[in-house]
């Protein structure tokens, strides 16, 4: 089945690819610097991309052997060179549902994946295709640097999103049938028992109807607002001997404590969804009128509604007012269940004011499998993955004070979710808080958890006298009002609040702690590469580094003075890499020095782990890096511009995508720089544009030789072939690298190895002290 899917995933970018090479031959002079150039290039980068493809069909390489080299553009600016942001992204979605569709995979597990693919898709349209069609009404006709306009990446893209959402719609009701097998029943109303639907109508009737609130469209009332992502019931009534029809329009009311899928007479494993239940209960809403319809659909608005900041002379008033904005946002797709009668589809389409041939998406299976994780999360263990529990760094088994620990033992290299966040970072945080030495905490705040376990750590350390400054993050999409919460509630305790630079997100995941040790101030830090939210740190794979180096804490305050003020970015950092001051032109520098350092007796390296890489001049300087032969590693997550295995342009590029039980969200720059000097970097950016050049990030040098040892653990477990890593083709296809092993569990059982060998260490040497005590002469 694997195979079946990665040939569709494959054709459907080979289509999708076809159209941007057209044009770019075509492309007038007027579009571009030198258009015949472009033109001609754009033929020859097409002829690699192809005669690579075939290498890579064959499986042997014998194709690339077989066709000279093409000519490479030399200033590599050819479209057919980059991969479209919008299209890998979707790839992305398609890893995701393989693992859904992958038999292997625990049951819940299954439905587990399949509802991330389907809120993933939300969030597409949201953010990407929002924001595309922003630039459609908007009459932009700038082309990507893969020759895409805004309309033709929309066309592009509703063609992959059908296909995901065809192969979901395949999948679900195996998975139903599965889960039935299993004693778990998606069950419709119509197949229960006339005791259970009285029964189910009851509960009804008394928790979730008081809720539901009809709503008339006629001339009298006009057409309701529909909020975002609601389920919502498209009613047809009549009255009794009346030919008119009415319509009314009722939203399934979802959240709040009211789920998705009741449970039929308490049963805990048999379910029917809330608007089937709505559905066949209309009466109640509708009492003495005749039901003539009843059908269900769905609207997804557009998240981009920023505003320009320089002109505010309130931020946080202006992120209120950019919610209030997305509320009424426009609305960028509706869907709709198969069959509806076509007058409803068109009068919804041109209510909604969306074009009914391309924003109308219709499913014949359930609309909103995001709900799945209400199924998803059913307690049997034997249909999850394993349980796992986050351990101990082994440093901090002991109950000394983390900063003793800190400063006595070295830095320390934090990998969660297999290290726990309560026992490090949590721990770090509220022993900060607490310690009567401790005179001040600085902290960059992008995301936390909902039940405010940071939030009280800080209100803590400033009722303990500390001088807290927090820089809270307003704009972080999709939890911005979280944060204004936040940001209110820090300040009632007197904590000094910031909201970064102007014109700038603040991205970084930064913690400085001030402490007055025995021999003066020291400065500890935590640099990190997820949010500071113990939820996500359960489920997220990503970086931290505990550290007491001066020269990093001289950095941390020097950033966190930019932060506070937005005076000075160009600032005197020793070690720390900040964005948008430095970043990139690190990298590219950093590159260049790769290419120059390489040689047959001393080969180049260079690894990036990361969600994203997008920015077209670092994918050009890693273009020339393998010209060069330096052989470059990249693990990225989801979007990815650079296209692999292209002779005379990337034969020594390999591109890794890991899906698996958790998210990868870690980043981590290596470069071998002759060998001798290696260095390694974890942090806050991605190689994004918008990383590099819109947002206040921070990387931070690991030197410490036993750092280094856990971090190429780390990048060689998932570069190797694993069933979680998937291998970029150069057509921008994926296949898997392996069917067996697993990167993700032997990360687990491998930090699981070093706990317990530090509590055995520990142990010995209780022991021996013990024994020390027992043997010495009493006084």
């Amino acid at each position: 089945m694997a195979e079946a899917i990665e040939k569709a995933s494959a054709d459907n970018l080979a289509v999708a690819a076809a159209p941007a090479a057209e044009r770019a031959v075509s492309t007038p002079a007027t579009d571009a610097p030198d258009g015949a150039a472009r033109g001609a290039s754009a033929r020859d980068a097409k002829a690699a991309v192809a005669a690579a493809a075939a290498a890579v069909a064959n499986g042997d390489g014998a194709a690339a052997a077989a066709n000279p080299r093409p000519a490479i553009d030399p200033g590599l600016t050819s479209p057919e060179l980059f991969l479209n942001r919008e299209l890998t992204w979707l790839t992305y979605d398609r890893r995701v549902l393989s693992e859904a569709e992958d038999e292997r995979s625990p049951l819940l597990e299954r439905v587990k994946f399949l509802a991330i693919s389907s809120s993933n898709l939300d969030e597409f349209f949201m953010k990407r295709i929002g924001g595309l069609k922003q630039q459609v009404v908007a009459g932009i006709h700038q082309l990507t640097p893969d020759g895409r306009t805004p309309q033709q990446q929309i066309t592009e893209c509703y063609a992959g999103v059908r296909e995901i959402e065809r192969r979901q719609r395949e999948l679900w009701p195996q998975l139903v049938e599965l889960l039935k097998a299993r004693g778990i029943q998606i069950a419709t109303w119509a197949e229960l028992s006339a005791d259970e639907q009285k029964s189910l109508r009851d509960y009804y009737f008394k928790n979730i109807f008081p809720l539901v609130t009809p709503l008339a469209m006629d001339p009298a009332h006009p057409f309701p607002f529909i909020s975002n992502l609601s389920l919502n019931l498209l009613v047809t009534v009549r009255h009794p001997g009346d030919s008119d029809t009415l319509m009314a329009r009722v939203k399934v009311p979802v959240g709040l404590g009211i789920p998705r899928m009741l449970r039929v007479d308490g049963a805990a494993s048999r379910f029917v969804p809330l608007e089937d239940v709505i559905g066949h209960t209309l009466d109640l809403l509708f009492p003495q009128m005749q039901l003539d319809g009843c059908e269900l659909f769905r609207v997804t608005r557009n998240a981009n509604t920023e505003r320009d900041e320089e002109a505010a002379e309130d931020l946080l008033g202006l992120i209120e007012s950019e919610l209030r904005d997305r509320r009424f946002a426009p609305i960028v797709r509706l869907e709709v269940v198969k069959g509806m009668d076509p007058v409803h589809r068109g009068m919804l389409a041109a209510e909604l004011g969306l074009d009914e041939r391309e924003d109308v998406f219709e499913t014949d299976g359930m609309i909103e499998m995001r709900d799945l994780m209400e199924i998803a999360s059913i307690d049997d263990h034997a249909l999850h993955d394993s349980a796992h529990r986050p351990v101990d760094h082994p440093k901090l088994q002991s109950p000394r004070s983390i900063f003793h620990l800190i400063r006595e033992t070295g830095p320390m290299l934090l990998i969660h979710p297999y290290h726990s966040f309560a026992t490090s970072v949590g721990r770090f945080l509220r022993e900060a808080s607490e310690d009567p030495k401790v005179r001040a905490i600085k902290m960059s705040l992008y995301r936390t958890s909902s039940d405010l376990e940071i939030i009280g750590l800080l209100c803590n350390a400033a009722r303990n006298g500390k001088q807290v400054a927090v820089v809270v993050e307003l704009k972080a999409q999709f939890d911005e009002a979280a944060n204004i919460s936040f940001a209110r509630r820090l300040e009632e305790f007197g904590i000094h609040v910031t909201y970064g630079v102007v014109g700038l997100k603040t991205h970084c995941k930064v913690i400085l702690v001030v402490r007055a040790d025995y021999n003066g101030l020291r400065r500890y830090a935590h640099i990190g590469t997820g949010n500071y939210h113990p939820g996500t740190a359960r489920v997220y794979s990503d970086f931290g580094m505990l550290t007491c180096d001066d020269a990093i804490g001289q950095d941390l305050t020097e950033l966190f003075n930019y932060l506070t003020t937005g005076y000075v970015p160009d600032r005197a950092y020793k070690k720390i890499i900040p964005a948008p001051a430095l970043l990139k032109k690190t990298l590219l520098q950093k590159i260049e020095r790769e290419i120059k350092a390489h040689s047959a007796a001393s080969p180049g390296l260079i690894q990036f782990k990361m969600n994203a890489l997008e920015d077209v001049d670092v994918t050009r300087a890693l273009y020339r890096a393998s010209q060069a032969g330096v052989k470059v590693d990249l693990i990225v997550r989801d979007t990815c511009r650079l296209r692999p295995g292209i002779a005379g342009l990337s034969e020594t590029v390999r591109v890794v995508s890991i899906v698996g039980r958790f998210l990868e969200h870690g980043r981590a720059y290596y470069f071998r720089n002759g060998g001798a000097a290696e260095e390694y970097y974890l942090g806050s950016a991605d190689c994004m544009t918008r990383n590099l050049d819109s947002r206040v990030e921070a990387l931070a040098p690991v030197e410490d030789p036993a750092l280094r040892k856990e971090l190429r653990a780390v990048l060689d477990s998932q570069l190797a072939p694993n069933r979680c890593a998937w291998q970029m083709n150069p057509d921008g296809s994926y296949q898997r690298t392996a069917d067996s092993g697993d990167c993700q569990q032997a990360m687990i059982d491998l930090i699981n190895q070093r706990a317990q060998d530090g509590l055995r260490l520990q142990s010995r040497a209780r022991a021996i002290a013990r024994r020390a005590v027992r043997k010495s002469p009493r006084g």
